[in-house]
């Protein structure tokens, strides 16, 4: 037997191994065994009371994906989904979403995800009849077109509630499913009500209904009968608004004004036979450049910010504490990377950008695990459907959880 690495075995673990080791053929291996055993009953423990536990361990997250292993798994999916007009992207999606879950390892464990590609078939479904019957009725009466989109728009808060309902649920690491219990009440005060009043305070309190949001989301999240817990400040929020705002300005006015300036020099100079065109058909593309690398960049100062707040700040119940590390020079490299590897490849390089992403974001991210991680029990709950996810990712309204 080769040498193994029992530092990442729970006690309970450590117990299984042990009994299922045969200490005539093996006794090294045994010895090693009872020693981290008795390594781990001597760790402190604390009493079930309260939000926190003793730290049993720290563990790195990792993903194990391969661009290359992922672009024939890509390929085959983009293929199929052309030639049957679209019906395989369900199927797609489910190999897509097995691919990256069952690669993401945390404590010597790997995620699982388990929804089946009927359950998405039948969402996609019924969400192309919606947004057909939306387009049909454009076309014949656009008051009636109104209508269906205002109906829409009340409906998004249970569909956004129904999709992580379902993302969660089809979600499982060692055997234990996730949940999301958020009330559709409070959805509609966070995802409606609180965003309209925004405005009328010309968004300064846009930071706070964001940290409302996300409070909503991972503090309604469960883990078997644990419970997720979040301890968020308003003033993270408001830090990552003003930094990424400021960052936003440099950005724009380190490219932009050059750009103008080269534009300027060009149509003047003589350069070009039209001036006029040139100048203003450079100036366009020059404008939609500079707003996608300010968003690119800006953007990557924000969800930083916020996701190291976020992660550092989140716990289940006596099972696990997040921890990220989540660097802003490192995101923004990986994001301009991938911008200028898409667009040299005409995006066959998609499958290499989607790895580089999730190796940056598990890289970047660590688990505490606490003494009881090896006691939770799995909930039973009625099996939702994908009708509420694929509907909102029709109408742009799916909610993406970084």
């Amino acid at each position: 037997m080769e040498p193994i690495d029992y530092s990442t075995y729970s006690l309970s673990e450590l117990y299984e191994a042990r009994k299922q080791l045969d200490d005539s053929m093996h006794p090294e291996h045994a010895e090693i065994l009872d020693a981290w055993i008795a390594h781990r009953q001597q760790e402190p423990q604390t009493a079930s009371t309260g939000n926190t536990s003793g730290v049993a361990r720290r563990s790195a997250v990792r993903f194990h994906g391969d661009g290359q292993e992922f672009f024939g798994i890509w390929i085959v999916n983009l293929l199929l989904s052309i030639v049957t007009l679209g019906i395989y992207s369900a199927w797609a999606k489910v190999r897509t979403n097995r691919y990256f879950y069952g690669n993401l390892e945390a404590d010597g464990h790997r995620f699982s995800y388990l929804a089946e590609p009927l359950q998405i078939l039948k969402g996609r479904i019924i969400g192309l009849l919606l947004f057909g019957s939306y387009f049909l009725a454009s076309y014949l009466s656009p008051f009636v077109a109104v209508v269906i989109m205002l109906l829409l728009f009340a409906l998004m808060p249970v569909m956004i509630c129904l999709s992580l309902r379902f993302n969660m649920r089809m979600t499982a690491y060692r055997n234990i499913r996730f949940a999301f219990r958020g009330g559709f009440g409070r959805a509609y005060v966070l995802f409606m009500i609180y965003p309209i009043l925004s405005i009328f305070t010309f968004y300064l309190t846009m930071p706070l209904v964001l940290k409302k949001i996300d409070e909503f989301i991972y503090g309604g999240m469960r883990f078997g009968d644990r419970q997720f817990r979040t301890h968020l400040r308003t003033g993270e929020y408001y830090v990552a608004a003003i930094g990424t705002s400021i960052i936003a300005c440099i950005v724009a006015t380190v490219i932009f004004v050059p750009a103008a300036m080269l534009i300027a020099f060009l149509a003047g100079g003589g350069a070009m036979q039209e001036p006029g065109g040139a100048a203003a058909t450079g100036f366009l593309v020059a404008t939609m450049l500079v707003y996608v690398l300010v968003l690119t960049v800006a953007s990557c100062y924000y969800q930083a910010q916020i996701r190291n707040h976020l992660y550092n700040n989140t716990q289940i119940d006596n099972v696990a504490e997040l921890e990220s590390a989540l660097s802003f020079w490192a995101l923004a490299k990986l994001r301009l990377v991938n911008l200028v590897m898409l667009v040299c490849s005409l995006g066959l390089a998609y499958p290499w950008v989607k790895v580089r992403t999730a190796m940056l974001f598990a890289e970047a991210t660590h688990i505490k695990v606490l003494s009881e991680a090896d006691q939770v029990l799995a909930e039973y709950s009625a099996e939702p459907n994908a009708i509420a996810e694929e509907v909102s990712d029709i109408f742009d309204m799916d909610i993406g959880l970084t």
